[in-house]
């Protein structure tokens, strides 16, 4: 499998971890990386490696009885770019998240899009930074745990 397919799975098994409610798992993909709620941001708005990430999801994610959040993380429109060197890659991608709950009937609760870069070590790649852009928000009342401005 090309390193592009490679990376654009690493896309998609964050979906399916979040969605799952494995958050453990999702903080596994940034043991050598981190997340920004923002671009540019601040040192509090950003979240580095294993534990840094798993703390911003903690805090972040209402899960329920089953253990998911009951969402359902649509990844589309993957660009991704990698290096000449093989090492190093950048990729683009857009997200809508869906989410029905018992008092929440299905519907999508947010969109946005990605700036990612990943790194490749020992033949393994893993997300370097993630940032997350908001573009347009409904009701995510049922999914997180403090109200996004």
């Amino acid at each position: 499998m090309d390193d592009a397919r490679l990376i654009e799975n690493l896309l998609y098994t964050y979906a399916d971890r979040i969605d799952g409610g494995d958050l453990d798992g999702v903080a596994e993909m940034f043991t050598h990386g981190r997340i920004w709620g923002m671009d540019d941001p601040p040192p509090e708005a950003v979240f580095e490696g294993r534990d840094g990430v798993r703390r911003m999801y903690e805090f972040s994610t209402r899960l329920y009885d089953d253990g998911t959040p009951k969402t359902h993380h649509i990844t589309s429109n993957a660009r991704i770019e990698v290096a000449a060197d093989g090492l190093t890659a950048s990729g683009r991608a857009y997200y809508c998240v869906t989410q029905a709950t018992d008092d929440l009937p299905l519907q999508p609760i947010i969109t946005g899009h990605y700036h990612d870069t990943f790194h490749k070590i020992d033949g393994e790649w893993w997300f370097d930074t993630r940032i997350m852009f908001v573009d347009q928000v409904g009701d995510l009342s049922h999914h997180l745990k403090y109200p996004l401005r």
